[in-house]
């Protein structure tokens, strides 16, 4: 690999501080030199997901590392590799690839950036860069959530809540070529599309789910707050209930954050969720994804081969961030939206 040169500079999406959108500008800053096991990509699109928008509010501060600021954004790209680090085998310059960053590094709403080799994979080919942005974060999370959480399998029941959004596209899809049979939850604006993605019910989102499914053999939640409490009645005895929106509880520390001292105080602010689980029978969990490279990859020899569809609600030029936050947190997006460089 040649250095780049120490003037070399590009454009970034960067937060100044935690705050709402008024903390995000653009900038020009330092283009980043992959170290050891690392490689260097050149942004094609970025994915813009919920966790984009709870990172720059500062909501996840006591989940996270320590923000250094000011902060590049943007946890989930596709690109073209520009430069490889000492040790890195397996790609080469200008491979078409994707990846979900690690959390403690973000970096994605730049025109460069650099990730450990262990988290890329190579794009679908059957799709462009632009679309391909939109699977790592969406898709891996569906996808760990129904295997590793719920371990969903042919003939269960499934119900999913907010099957219009990025990761219940992709989760109504796993589960329903899994064998299961999925209801979810949704606005009149999505029924179309999670009827298509292989939703054999679905219950308007104004509804308590109760009042029209009982007996699901797994509950994969992705809204928390009222619609969590609401999902969990449709459960039956003994079955798991999983969410990616809930308040955390205790195994959040120890499993998925890895701070087991944060137990007690997550064990309070999981006590209204845990108390009527217990009351349900069920077993409440909040989990996390995990970034993989390898999981990446399957899931875009799913998109060739098997024709896993990635649901794009838009595309945004990097420049018009501002509204593409807008519409984000808006909370009426349905699929996924990317910011294209």
């Amino acid at each position: 690999m040649s250095p780049t040169p120490p003037s070399a500079r590009m454009r970034a999406l960067v937060a100044t501080r935690f705050g709402g959108p008024e903390v995000l500008e653009l900038r020009e800053v330092p283009v980043p030199e992959p170290g050891p096991s690392e490689v260097r990509v050149r942004v094609a699109a970025a994915g813009l997901t919920p966790g984009d928008a709870r990172i720059r509010s500062g909501d996840l501060r006591l989940l996270e590392p320590r923000r250094r600021f000011p902060l590049v954004l943007g946890s989930e790209v596709a690109g073209l590799v520009d430069a490889l680090g000492p040790g890195v085998m397996g790609f080469a310059p200008g491979d078409r690839v994707a990846a979900r960053l690690a959390t403690q590094r973000l970096g994605g709403f730049a025109e460069y950036v650099v990730t450990e080799a262990a988290l890329l994979a190579r794009a679908p080919r059957s799709v462009d860069l632009e679309l391909a942005a939109a699977l790592p974060h969406a898709g891996t999370t569906a996808l760990q959530m129904l295997r590793d959480e719920l371990a969903i399998s042919r003939g269960q029941t499934l119900l999913i809540t907010g099957g219009a959004s990025g990761v219940g596209g992709f989760a109504i899809q796993l589960a329903a070529r899994a064998g299961a049979r999925v209801a979810t939850t949704s606005s009149a604006l999505g029924r179309h599309l999670v009827e298509r993605l292989g939703a054999e019910v679905v219950v308007d989102e104004n509804r308590r789910p109760s009042d029209v499914l009982r007996e699901q053999d797994g509950v994969l939640d992705l809204r928390g707050g009222a619609a969590l409490l609401d999902a969990i009645p449709a459960a039956r005895r003994g079955a798991r209930v999983v969410s990616i929106a809930g308040v955390p509880e205790p195994r959040t520390a120890t499993i998925d954050l890895r701070r087991p001292w944060l137990a007690p105080l997550f064990a309070l602010a999981s006590r209204e969720v845990r108390r009527a689980a217990r009351a349900a029978g069920v077993d409440y969990r909040r989990a996390f994804m995990r970034p993989s490279g390898v999981d990446l990859t399957e899931l875009a020899r799913r998109v060739d081969h098997e024709g896993l569809e990635i649901v794009l609600d838009r595309p945004y030029p990097l420049e018009r961030f501002a509204e593409a936050f807008a519409v984000l947190e808006s909370g009426r997006v349905t699929g996924e939206l990317v910011l294209t460089l």
